[in-house]
């Protein structure tokens, strides 16, 4: 059982040369790169805190749960080993799952749950308890999972971006800008190692780390948006952005004017 906390014992190796600038971290710059979490997780607690009180302290969960990801994946970046790949992985898991508890539109349950939040959080949660364990059984199985999350992720995009809501569909473009620009620093890093390892430059996967990071508020605030056109229609929402909102790149944030939230709704 202690092989599994060994350096090295996973099977997943990214193209940076291991343990090049120290004896204790295995890929230097991957583990570094991610001190993106660590800034951008606290300060949207920050940011958020107003809309948190009106709405929930729930909502600051998703946060706290990205930070773990950035650590955990700092800890299988240091070593490399088969547990911190598995809490990497279930880490990324575990976020998905809340953010579907409290911000995924009620008019997208399945029928049988009857718009219940509740009986869908329940669910959702006994799903991904299922998936944590068989994870240490079959790691493989997590691969799977978060790819199918993915799709359905994809799906649901493109049916709200259909619809035309302006604000909605500006969160989700920039947000689909940034994944892109992170999945094809992870693709090339994995398909064109020795590329970059002849040109010195093979330090792809911590730029994913930066660009993924970037990814998550912008997902949020779609699904913060979504909740304020289906579930809170006493309440005006505002789009900001940090550090000003005149500046081309920032970190978006919402606040909430108006009423606490009610749970009538419009039907997607």
């Amino acid at each position: 059982m202690a092989s599994i906390f060994s350096y090295q014992s996973s099977e997943v190796d990214w193209c940076e040369s291991n343990f090049q600038h120290s004896n204790l971290v295995a890929e230097f710059y991957n583990t570094t790169s991610n001190v993106s979490f660590f800034i951008i997780g606290p300060l949207m607690m920050y940011l958020l805190h107003p809309y948190a009180q009106k709405r929930s302290l729930i909502v600051q969960l998703p946060w706290v749960l990205f930070i773990l990801v950035g650590l955990f994946s700092v800890y299988f970046h240091m070593t490399l080993s088969f547990l911190g790949q598995i809490l990497d992985e279930l880490a990324i898991l575990w976020l998905l799952a809340t953010c579907y508890c409290i911000w995924f539109p009620r008019c997208y349950f399945p029928a049988f749950l009857k718009n219940d939040r509740s009986h869908f959080t329940c669910m959702v949660l006994c799903i991904t308890i299922s998936i944590t364990f068989l994870a240490f059984l079959k790691p493989i199985v997590n691969a799977y999972v978060l790819n199918s999350i993915a799709l359905h992720i994809c799906y649901f995009v493109r049916k709200e971006y259909k619809k035309k809501y302006t604000k909605v569909n500006h969160m989700i473009t920039v947000s689909v800008m940034w994944w892109l620009l992170a999945v094809s620093t992870w693709i090339c890093d994995r398909l064109f190692c020795s590329f970059w390892q002849r040109i010195s430059f093979a330090y792809l996967h911590s730029f994913w780390h930066i660009f993924i990071s970037m990814v998550f508020p912008y997902v949020v605030d779609t699904l913060v948006l979504l909740e304020g056109r289906y579930e809170m229609q006493d309440n005006s929402l505002e789009i900001h952005y940090w550090p000003r909102d005149e500046w081309l790149v920032g970190l978006p944030y919402v606040t909430l004017v108006g009423k606490k939230a009610n749970s009538g709704g419009k039907n997607c």
